[in-house]
């Protein structure tokens, strides 16, 4: 789980950033970091690479029985080590909040941006998708992130061992330097074929968890129709695909594990034949055939390193290629450039597609039918009204307005809204200060009741969707929770059709009496709203 107290510096992207200048941008956000793993992962690496070449020095004071020389160099040994534990702790310190860093601020500029578009996400993108890119895609950035420090120490490492070759056998430095990027670079032609076997295993990965969260949600249906089997067996036909595309990334990255150990050791054994022959013609010494051996040993940590990054930076890009194209979704309503604010206390809305006009401070009943959604879409502004018609709040076109502004003044409760999981009180309490109590909204949606009969009454913990609750228990919970707001505006579509008439009949009253003065458009069919009515409007006429 990520930290809600690591510091997650905002992300400075372009308007439509690319794969690689997402990835950049994550760099840049903590760069002194990136940077400083990196000058840590240097020194880390840098004993590795001078231990064979000191043990050869002690083995070469051996063979010249010079006892202090062996201390000396059995102490730089020793120090080395001490240096490459303590740096080592460190570079994983500052790995792990790379890691963090990456995934973290990944993350929030996911939730950020989905935010941003609102209900329109729905139509544009997938649950699996989000679920995906939540769970896997972000990780995948952080490990991008987070294999900085190793990735640079590898290299200058790899930088001394070849320099020392060079110097001490230019034949063996030229065998280093070449063989090594050569196996390096035999390793390539592996690297396009697992990054569209990792992307296709994205795609199918998304595919299950997008069909996983349809079943689940409509479980209880399902059951009832006796449809289990039926998406039992195509849940299990996609997580098939799914585990079929695991296995051809699962071979590719065999294949360039195998090439990670073959090409590299391949040097090793060339560069170790190749330092005998040299040490039987006397032309090095036993301690430095050793320091060969060890140095060629050595060679292939850089390589494997170096692959491991390219494979991190192969991942990091699949993902961040859907976290971009999730981040190029855009809002299907608009905010304004120049926002127009509204006024002060009850407004008036006007819709002049349909007719509707909801006077100030009165309680109106809109009896359109099944047409009566897209009105009330067009009233709170989850929808744009047709071209050459307009949607009028408090005098001031709808799409002139602040989005963030009609929100908190116009809220629209739809009977099906969702319930997320959390403490009841947690979730009928209001985000802005209201003039209306939980008991007070509870009481006028005949929803106290309900929390009576709870355990923990308010406090207590409601699952997700509200399964605890029946369908009419949890429309009168939404009610209660639209009522809590004390909106200036409020929409309510259908708030009592899967309750009784004489709870019906008990909530129309209450309501009433509770919204005196504030603007309340109801969409219903029933005449126990018509009832409580200040005005109605039905498809034929308007009474008042």
């Amino acid at each position: 789980m990520l930290s809600a107290t690591y510091p997650f510096p905002p992300l400075r992207l372009p308007a439509r950033p690319s794969a690689s200048r997402f990835l950049l941008a994550v760099f840049r956000a903590r760069l002194g970091t990136v940077l400083g793993a990196a000058a840590l992962g240097v020194v880390w690496a840098l004993p590795g690479a001078l231990v064979p070449l000191v043990i050869g020095q002690g083995i070469g004071a051996v063979s010249a029985h010079d006892g202090a020389a062996v201390w000396r160099w059995a102490l730089a040994a020793a120090l080395l080590g001490l240096v490459q534990t303590l740096t080592g702790t460190w570079l994983h310190f500052l790995n792990y909040g790379l890691w963090l860093h990456g995934a973290g601020s990944t993350q929030r500029a996911v939730s950020a941006h989905t935010t941003r578009i609102g209900a329109a996400l729905r139509e544009q993108t997938t649950t699996g998708n989000l679920v995906a890119i939540s769970t896997t895609d972000v990780n995948h950035v952080g490990n991008t992130v987070e294999m900085t420090g190793r990735a640079f120490g590898s290299l200058l490492a790899f930088v001394v061992v070849a320099v020392w070759l060079i110097s001490t056998s230019p034949l063996l430095g030229v065998v280093a330097l070449v063989g090594v990027p050569v196996a390096v670079l035999g390793i390539g032609p592996l690297l396009a074929p697992l990054q569209k076997r990792k992307a296709k295993q994205r795609e199918k990965r998304g595919d299950v968890n997008a069909l996983g969260a349809d079943i689940v949600s409509g479980l209880r249906i399902l059951r009832g129709i006796g449809g289990e089997r039926r998406f039992f067996t195509r849940f299990r036909e996609t997580s098939q695909r799914v585990r079929r595309a695991g296995i051809d990334v699962g071979k590719a990255e065999a294949w360039l594990a195998a090439a990670e150990i073959a090409l590299p050791g391949l040097v090793t054994v060339v560069i170790t034949w190749l330092g005998a022959r040299l040490a039987v013609a006397g032309e090095i010494g036993v301690g430095q055939l050793v320091s060969f051996y060890g140095v060629s040993a050595f060679l292939i940590w850089p390589v494997t390193a170096a692959t491991e990054a390219v494979g991190a930076i192969t991942s990091g890009l699949v993902a961040a290629r859907k976290v971009v194209a999730l981040l190029a979704l855009r809002p299907k309503l608009a905010d304004p450039e120049t926002p127009v604010p509204l006024p002060d206390g009850p407004l008036e809305l006007v819709d002049t597609e349909s007719g509707v006009r909801v006077a100030p401070g009165r309680l109106t009943v809109v009896d359109f039918g099944a047409e009566g959604e897209a009105v009330a879409d067009r009233l709170a502004r989850f929808a744009d009204p047709a071209e050459g018609e307009e949607v009028l709040v408090g005098g001031v076109r709808a799409d002139q307005i602040a989005l963030a502004e009609l929100r908190r003044r116009v809220v629209y409760a739809h009977n099906q809204d969702i319930w997320f999981s959390g403490v009841l009180r947690e979730q009928l309490t209001p985000a802005r200060p209201s003039d209306v109590s939980i008991a007070e909204a509870l009481y006028a949606a005949d929803a106290d009741d309900i929390v009576e009969a709870l355990p923990n009454g308010v406090e207590e913990v409601i699952g997700e969707r509200g399964r605890e609750v029946s369908g009419g228990q949890r429309q009168r919970l939404n009610l209660a929770r639209a009522l809590a707001t004390g909106a200036d505006v409020l929409v309510l579509d259908e708030p009592t059709s899967a309750v009784d008439a004489h709870t019906e009949a008990r909530i129309t009253e209450r309501v009433a009496r509770l919204r005196r003065g504030k603007t309340t458009v109801v969409f219903s069919q029933s005449p126990l709203w018509t009832h409580v009515a200040d005005e109605v409007y039905t498809k034929k006429a308007v009474t008042v």
